[in-house]
């Protein structure tokens, strides 16, 4: 079972402050060093310590460059638009040359694609980093009209940013979180220095993945960059949601500390929460999975539940078959209660899909985004249902091989219980069974003791 993170950015987020919530929350530090010395790349070391930011204990992760790869993106007076005296500033935003800063390497996507690919990352984590690198590489593109693969920038080619997006992503698919949700990001005011000039905040890689990803942007009073693209890019490409529950519990947080000096505390707090086991009545009732055994709970048996549900539907004839299986799999992390696709011919004979998608009201926002911003449509229809739901729990039960998941339905205090997919899956490929045998033991097993 995944877990479901909660980032908390009235202090902006950043790349680094990312790390070390996470890293704070407690993702295992020898997994990062095993993927981080088997990146192609060199001249970093990276330092995980403690530090105190207005008063509050806080994971501190340093990605410390040598010489030939240093970079002054943590200058203050440069970050507030001043000139330093005898030197060069070059902000980590914006494409470049090797004219520009002899210091720096020009990596573009192909080249952070190989080294991602070359890891010893697993292929959730992969996923997630190449994520993070296409939305920042896309962001660039559009800044400076020049086509993705032509991009070369600090923001995706210098070795701290490479360095702080892996460990973004390791610690993310160590920690098992599937969920995360972002409200809004906070962003300062004024103007930062960079090395085509001085850049408004938000400076136009930030504003632009804001805009491409639909992201809840705050402009606050205090002066100076809180939003870097990479914070940007990190929210942007792992977000499935920006509303919190109603009630949640919070299991554990983390503190990840900034290097910026700023009027606001500089960190980013990140949380591991659950839905708070404390619902009334009511709700209990209609939510589709219960904790209580529906046997000990006469009110529930022979009772069907009615409640209302939302269906959206879009044609779509012009995206590939990976395409839509990703964006399956991204609707269903997000909130989904189900998603399926019917082939059609539409006018002309044009061959395509009706894209299908069942979910609670207060979900419909985060998953019509998902749908415009990983398919070709212009348009969702949707319509408000009503449907009868069976009482239903979820049991774990014995196996020779193992425990297993399975769900179990009430009507006319007759149960029938139904296999969960994923729970017999993990244990057909542990114990080397066919999933068809696991899968046939437990339903005959079930229907002996009736």
């Amino acid at each position: 079972m995944g877990k479901t993170l909660y980032l908390e950015c009235y202090s902006g987020i950043s790349g680094d402050m990312t790390v070390a919530a996470l890293l704070d929350l407690g993702a295992d530090r020898s997994v990062l060093d095993r993927v981080l010395k088997s990146l192609k790349v060199s001249g970093f070391e990276t330092k995980i310590s403690r530090v105190v930011k207005s008063g509050i204990d806080a994971c501190d992760f340093d990605v410390v460059l040598d010489k030939e790869h240093e970079n002054h993106d943590h200058d203050m007076e440069y970050l507030h638009g001043h000139h330093h005296e005898g030197r060069e500033c070059n902000h980590a935003h914006g494409t470049g040359t090797a004219q520009d800063h002899h210091h720096h390497e020009h990596r573009g996507i192909k080249e952070i694609t190989y080294i991602i690919e070359h890891s010893a990352m697993t292929e959730n984590a992969k996923k997630i980093a190449l994520r993070i690198f296409e939305i920042l590489a896309e962001a660039e593109s559009k800044a400076h009209n020049v086509p993705v693969d032509q991009v070369h920038f600090h923001e995706v080619g210098a070795v701290d940013s490479i360095v702080d997006i892996v460990s973004v992503a390791v610690c993310l698919d160590n920690l098992d979180v599937t969920e995360v949700i972002v409200p809004v990001l906070c962003e300062g005011r004024g103007t930062v220095r960079c090395q085509h000039g001085i850049l408004p905040i938000p400076v136009p890689a930030v504003a632009n993945i804001v805009s491409a990803n639909h992201l809840h942007l705050k402009m606050t009073e205090v002066e100076g960059e809180l939003v870097t693209p990479t914070g940007a890019a990190i929210v942007a490409a792992v977000k499935t949601k920006d509303k919190l529950p109603e009630t949640f519990e919070i299991q554990k947080i983390g503190i990840g500390a900034g290097k910026r000096q700023y009027e606001c505390p500089g960190i980013l707090r990140a949380m591991i929460i659950s839905q708070s086991a404390e619902i009334d009545e009511e709700k209990a009732q209609t939510e589709e999975f219960k904790n209580a055994e529906i046997g000990n709970n006469p009110k529930a048996e022979n009772q069907e539940t009615k409640d209302t549900i939302i269906k959206m539907e879009t044609n779509i004839d012009d995206c590939s078959g990976e395409v839509l299986g990703f964006v399956m799999e991204r609707l269903m992390k997000a909130g989904a209660r189900d998603v399926h696709y019917v082939p059609v011919f539409m006018k002309k004979n044009r061959p395509a899909w009706v894209l299908n998608v069942i979910c609670k009201e207060e979900d419909m926002e985060t998953l019509q985004n998902i749908i415009f911003e990983e398919t070709t449509t212009i348009g969702i229809r949707y319509s408000i249902m009503e449907r009868t739901i069976l009482p239903r729990e979820t049991r774990t039960l014995s196996t020779p091989w193992g425990e297993v998941q399975v769900k179990v339905c009430t009507l006319n205090g007759k149960e029938q219980l139904y296999p969960e997919y994923e729970s017999v899956a993990q244990l057909s490929r542990e114990k080397e069974i066919p999933f068809t045998e696991i899968y046939r033991y437990i339903v005959l097993a079930n229907k002996d003791k009736e």
